[in-house]
């Protein structure tokens, strides 16, 4: 049985888009903001994450 390096790599690249989308969920940002990433994760996969990962917002931390 072999797996297939691509479909590697398209569930490392689920699981990537997943956490985004759980973390732009989590953020601070704006309703419009956060539906904007959103959109863009799930339609650029790839250039979306990256986008996300550099330039996105971050999830809140809650300190009390």
């Amino acid at each position: 049985m072999s797996i297939e390096v691509g479909s590697f790599f398209g569930l490392l690249l689920l699981i990537a888009d997943v956490w985004a989308i759980l973390n732009i969920f989590q953020s601070r940002a704006s309703t419009g903001g956060k539906t904007g990433w959103i959109v863009l994760v799930l339609i650029l996969p790839l250039v979306g994450f990256i986008l996300w990962f550099l330039l996105g917002p971050r999830a809140s931390s809650f300190k009390g």
